[in-house]
C-alpha cells in the first residue's frame, strides 16, 4: 500500500502530531514500507496455530484463593482523618 503526502498529513492531524512539510515525503515512504510488511504478515496461513502468550513454554504458578488478611477495619480507619460507622467520611464534591 502506498501513501501520499495528503494522507500522511491527514494521519498526522488526526494523531495531533506536527510534521514539517519537508518531512512528509520521507514519512510517507516509511509508513508505506510498514504497511507493506503488515500486508505480508496477513498473507501467512495461521490456520490451526494456537495463540501464544510467550515464546517459551511455561505455565503460570497458581495459588489457592484464600483470604489471609483482613478484618482490621478499626486499624485501617484509625488513620482516617474522619470516619463514621466503619466507613471513610469524605467531603461532598458534586452539588
Amino acid at each position: 500500500m502506498s501513501l501520499d503526502k495528503a494522507t500522511v498529513r491527514s494521519i498526522a492531524e488526526l494523531a495531533r502530531i506536527e510534521v514539517p512539510e519537508e518531512a512528509l515525503d520521507h514519512l510517507a515512504g516509511e509508513l508505506s514500507n510498514i504497511l507493506t510488511f503488515v500486508e505480508q504478515l496477513a498473507a501467512v496461513d495461521t490456520e490451526g496455530v494456537q495463540p501464544m502468550t510467550s515464546v517459551t513454554a511455561m505455565t503460570l504458578p497458581l495459588r489457592a484463593d484464600d483470604v489471609t488478611a483482613g478484618g482490621h477495619a478499626d486499624k485501617v480507619l484509625a488513620n482516617a482523618p474522619e470516619a463514621m460507622e466503619g466507613f471513610f467520611t469524605v467531603p461532598k464534591v458534586v452539588e
